[in-house]
C-alpha cells in the first residue's frame, strides 16, 4: 500500500509544462518498430507502467529494446517475420492497449503465446477482439468462453482478410485487426460506426505501409516487410494535457503553456468541449512529428458554462470524461454526458467511480445508464476519496481538490500508468 496524497486548495497555477509522451503513440511504434529490420530511435517514449508491459512482451519475443540517455529507445527487430516464440506468459500488466493489440499481432504468428495481465485487466472484455479475429482464422482461446484473459494464441496457420463492420468504435479493437491484417492472404475492410482514434493508420505511414481510407473505412493490404524510420518522436498525450486544461480553466488566476501536446483530430474532443464550455485556449505553433500533428497550447482561467456531450463526439474524447465532469461542477449551468457507456468497461467503471468519489466531496452527480447529469456550480469540500486504482480517476480527484478545499487521495500510485510526475508537477505549478 503506497502513502495518500493530500492536495490542499491553490489560488492559481502558472508555469509551461511539458506534456509527456502520448501512451497510444508510444505503444505503437515499439510494436511497428518490433517488426522491421533497422533500428528505430524512440524520443519522447512514455516511461510509465503500461508502456513498459508492452516493452517487456516485445523483449520476450525477442526483439531488443535498449535505453540511453534523456530516456531515448532503440529498437532493434528481427524483421517483419522475426517475433520469436516465448519462453514465458506474456504479462500485459495494467494495459488494455498491450492485451488488444498484442493479440492481434500474436495470433497470425507461428507459435504458441500465453497473456494474462492484472487483476483488473483480467476483467475487461477481450471477446470484442477474439470475435473479429477468429474469422480471420485467428485461434485464441480465454476464461469464460474466451470473453476474459489469461488468453491462450495458438499458431497460425492461413490468416485470410475480412470485412468488419465494427459494433463498437473502439480504436483498441480496430487496432489489432489491422495489425493481424498485415499478415493476411488478401485485403481487409474495417468499418466503424464512427471515427476512433486513428494512431494506428498514422504508425502505418510512417512505416510505409500504406493505408486506404474511405468515410469510415480502413482497408489494409497485406505486406512482406516495413519500411522503418530511423527515429520517431512521440507527441505529448493530450490525454494527459487534459488535467491541466481543466485544472487552469477552473482555478482563477491560471495560466499554464503546455508544450509539445498531439492534436490528432480524433483525439482533440476535450479542446472542442472546453472551448464550446467558454475555455481560454489557444493552440500555437502548430507543426508535424512524423505523420501527427503537433502544438503548444495556452490557457488561462474562464468562466465555463455547462454543455451536452453526445455520443458522435464521445469516441474522441473517452478518456477526459472523469476530468471533464470536474469542469462541468465549476461551470455554470447544466452538463449532460451521453452515449459513454463504453467506461463501464475501463480500468474499473468509471461514470460509478465518478459519481460515488465526487459525492464524497459533497457533488451531486446523476449518473444514467449511458452518461451523467452535473449541474453547477456546486460547492466542493475536502474529503478523503479512493482512485479505484484508476490513473485518470486519480488525477481527475486532484483537479477537483486543486480547484476547492482540497482532497486526499487513496491508492495514488496508480498515475504512473500514464502520468508518474503527474502530482510533483501540480506542486511546482501553485501559486500559494
Amino acid at each position: 500500500m503506497g502513502e495518500n496524497m493530500k492536495v490542499t486548495g491553490t489560488t492559481g497555477l502558472k508555469g509551461t509544462v511539458n506534456i509527456p509522451g502520448d501512451k497510444s503513440i508510444s505503444h505503437r511504434s515499439i510494436m511497428l518498430a518490433g517488426l522491421a529490420d533497422t533500428p528505430v530511435k524512440i524520443t519522447n517514449f512514455l516511461h510509465a507502467a503500461d508502456c513498459w508491459s508492452t516493452i517487456d512482451c516485445m523483449r520476450a519475443l525477442r526483439v531488443r529494446v535498449e535505453q540511453g540517455d534523456a530516456g531515448v529507445l532503440t529498437v532493434t527487430g528481427n524483421g517483419f517475420y522475426g517475433l520469436r516464440e516465448p519462453h514465458e506468459v506474456l504479462d500485459a500488466g495494467n494495459s488494455g492497449t498491450t492485451i488488444r493489440l498484442m493479440t492481434g499481432l500474436l495470433g497470425v504468428q507461428p507459435f504458441f503465446s500465453v497473456m494474462t495481465g492484472d487483476a483488473s485487466l483480467r476483467k475487461r472484455p477481450m471477446a470484442r477482439v477474439i470475435t473479429p479475429l477468429a474469422r480471420m482464422g485467428i485461434n485464441v482461446k480465454g476464461r469464460e468462453q474466451s470473453r476474459y484473459a489469461p488468453l491462450a494464441i495458438l499458431a497460425a496457420e492461413q490468416i485470410q482478410g475480412i470485412e468488419y463492420d465494427m459494433p463498437v468504435a473502439s480504436a483498441q479493437v480496430k487496432s489489432a485487426i489491422l495489425l493481424a491484417a498485415l499478415f493476411a492472404n488478401s485485403p481487409t475492410i474495417v468499418t466503424e460506426p464512427m471515427p476512433s482514434r486513428d494512431h494506428t493508420e498514422r504508425m502505418f505511414e510512417t512505416f510505409g505501409i500504406p493505408v486506404k481510407r474511405e468515410g469510415n473505412s480502413i482497408i489494409i493490404e497485406p505486406v512482406q516487410k516495413v519500411d522503418a524510420p530511423e527515429q520517431i518522436d512521440v507527441p505529448g498525450d493530450i490525454s494527459s494535457a487534459a488535467f491541466w486544461l481543466v485544472a487552469a480553466s477552473i482555478i482563477p488566476n491560471s495560466q499554464l503553456v503546455l508544450v509539445n501536446v498531439g492534436i490528432n483530430p480524433t483525439r482533440t474532443g476535450i479542446l472542442d468541449i472546453l472551448t464550446q464550455m467558454g475555455a481560454d485556449i489557444t493552440v500555437t505553433n502548430e507543426r508535424w512529428s512524423g505523420r501527427e500533428p503537433v502544438a503548444d497550447i495556452i490557457v488561462r482561467s474562464a468562466k465555463l458554462q455547462g454543455v451536452t456531450i453526445g455520443a458522435e463526439i464521445i469516441p474522441r474524447l473517452i478518456d477526459e470524461i472523469p476530468v471533464l465532469t470536474v469542469a462541468a461542477l465549476f461551470a455554470e449551468g447544466q452538463t449532460i454526458v451521453t452515449g459513454a457507456e463504453e467506461l463501464r468497461v475501463k480500468e474499473t467503471d468509471r461514470l460509478k467511480a465518478v459519481v460515488l468519489e465526487l459525492g464524497k466531496m459533497g457533488a451531486a452527480i446523476d449518473e444514467t445508464a449511458d452518461g451523467l447529469i452535473i449541474n453547477g456550480p456546486q460547492k466542493i469540500n475536502f474529503a478523503s476519496c479512493n482512485s479505484h486504482h484508476d490513473h485518470r480517476m486519480a488525477m481527475a480527484l486532484a483537479v477537483a481538490g486543486a480547484a476547492a478545499q482540497g482532497v486526499e487521495i487513496e491508492e495514488p500510485d496508480c498515475v504512473k500508468i500514464s502520468y508518474p510526475d503527474f502530482f510533483s508537477i501540480l506542486a511546482a505549478l501553485r501559486q500559494e
